[in-house]
C-alpha cells in the first residue's frame, strides 16, 4: 500500500497530468533502492537488479551529473500529491548524438499508463532541449510492454541485434527511434 502522505519540500521540476517529476536527490536513494532491488521489477533483465544501496546512490550521482552537463536527465516519479516514489525515468545523452529514453516503475505502478505518460513527456522535452538529436529507446525483445510504450510515443523499430553486455548470449536488443539513425547514432544505441 503506497504511502499517501502529501509530498513536502521541493517543488517538482516538471509534471504531467498525473505525475510529478523531480530531479533525484540523495534523500531519494532509499526509495529508489526499494524499487531497483525488487526482483519483480527486473523480470526482463535480472542482472540489472540492484543488490547494494551504493549502486543506487551511484545512479543518483550519475543522473545529477547529467542534469548539470545536459540540462536534462532522469526524474524521480511520483503520483501527484503522493510522497512515495513510484519510479524513475527520463533522458540521457548517448555520446551527444542521441537522447536515450528510459524508465523503471515499481510493480504497484505498472499497468496504469504511467510509463507512456512519462515517455511522452520525455520525448517532448528531448525535442525542446536538443531537437537535432533523435530519441531512442533500446530494450530486450521479450519486453513487449516497453515496445508498446515506444510505439505509443511515436518511436519506430530501427534495429534488432545482440544485446551487448548482457550475460544472456541469446538476448536480443531492439532499438526504437524517432527517426532513421545515422551509423554513428546507431553505434551509440548498440552499446
Amino acid at each position: 500500500m503506497p504511502d499517501m502522505e502529501p509530498l513536502s519540500g521541493a517543488e517538482p521540476e516538471d509534471s504531467t497530468s498525473r505525475l510529478t517529476l523531480h530531479r533525484p536527490r540523495r534523500e531519494d536513494v532509499p526509495e529508489l533502492f526499494a524499487i531497483l532491488s525488487d526482483p519483480l521489477v527486473w523480470t526482463h533483465l535480472p542482472s540489472g537488479r540492484h543488490r547494494e544501496i551504493e549502486r543506487t546512490a551511484q545512479a543518483v550521482e550519475r543522473w545529477d551529473a547529467e542534469w548539470e552537463r545536459d540540462g536534462i536527465s532522469t526524474w524521480v516519479v511520483r503520483e501527484r500529491g503522493v510522497a512515495q516514489a513510484i519510479g524513475y525515468g527520463g533522458l540521457s545523452s548517448l555520446d551527444g548524438v542521441a537522447w536515450n529514453l528510459g524508465y523503471r516503475f515499481a510493480v504497484r505502478a505498472q499497468g496504469r499508463g504511467f510509463a507512456t505518460e512519462l515517455a511522452r513527456h520525455a520525448v517532448a522535452r528531448a525535442h525542446a532541449e536538443g531537437p537535432a538529436l533523435p530519441v531512442i529507446a533500446y530494450l530486450l525483445e521479450h519486453n513487449v510492454a516497453s515496445a508498446a510504450v515506444a510505439r505509443r510515443v511515436g518511436l519506430e523499430l530501427v534495429d534488432r541485434g545482440p544485446d551487448a553486455g548482457n550475460p544472456d548470449p541469446e538476448a536480443v536488443r531492439l532499438v526504437f527511434a524517432s527517426r532513421a539513425l545515422s551509423p554513428e547514432e546507431l553505434t551509440a544505441a548498440r552499446r
